[in-house]
């Protein structure tokens, strides 16, 4: 079942979305050669306390951090760690949530960790538009597949491939709301978009095939050949006049 949001309830999903974005701003500031995935977590963690909000995953399914850290294969729900180094050429996608007055906030980023080679460049650039091209079919009247389809289309062209395996969601008193929003398809299908659905789009693109692995430790999701994958996420709520991204600043 959609839930369809009041006018009340989005201004504090806008708060929470803004927890957030500051959040993944402030640590995409810190992201520099030399520092552990930990580090980034705890961080993480403490800004969220600061504001008076919760970390969304920490406990969430038995996840056991606040932070998703995945480091170049690492497609999504990559474990924090302080053994795991950041090294120049890397990039690291960062997912985070809170929880603020009942309500979920949810957004990712892709870094470059100093200096990175041309196509890691184009592949961040290129899962990052795919994203606003989704967002920009997510508006009052259009179909839920239109947004699937822009993100698919816009990825393909540029030679990088769409994970299908994880999609996007709806987004509010919980992480994860109906309906789910697949990265690919063909556009006119699903529900139709109203006023009051807020929605956590998030293209996860490959550099290479779009296949994935989950590893030993249960959560940690890997492109299956190894190559690099990137992530974007804005919650999104829609109205009628345009999608209001809520997570950015």
């Amino acid at each position: 079942m959609i839930h369809l949001k009041s006018p009340q309830e989005i201004a504090v999903m806008r708060d929470a979305n803004r927890i957030v974005a500051e959040i993944l701003a402030e640590l995409k500031a810190r992201i520099i050669p030399g520092i552990s995935t930990m580090y980034l977590n705890e961080l993480a963690e403490r800004l969220a306390v600061k504001r008076r909000a919760r970390p969304a995953f920490k406990g969430y399914n038995g996840f056991p951090y606040a932070l998703c850290a995945s480091v170049n294969e690492e497609v999504v729900h990559g474990m924090p760690s302080r053994k795991r180094i950041l090294r120049e050429g890397d990039i690291i996608s960062l997912d985070f949530g809170v929880i603020y007055r009942d309500y979920y906030g949810d957004a990712a980023i892709t870094v470059p960790v100093g200096k990175v080679d041309d196509t890691s460049e184009a592949l961040i650039q290129a899962t990052e538009e795919s994203l606003y091209q989704g967002i920009a079919q997510a508006v009052t009247g259009n179909r839920l597949s239109d947004i699937s389809h822009a993100i698919q289309s816009y990825v393909e062209a540029r030679g990088f491939s769409v994970v299908r395996e994880f999609v996007g969601h709806g987004i509010g008193r919980s992480l994860h709301e109906s309906p789910q929003i697949p990265n690919y398809g063909a556009p006119g299908l699903g529900v139709r978009l109203k006023t009051g659905m807020v929605l956590a789009i998030e293209p996860m693109i490959n550099r290479g095939e779009s296949g994935v692995e989950i590893l030993a430790d249960g959560w940690t999701a890997v492109t299956k050949d190894r190559q690099l994958s990137a992530h974007f996420e804005h919650s999104v709520a829609i109205s009628d006049n345009r999608p209001e991204i809520l997570s950015r600043l």
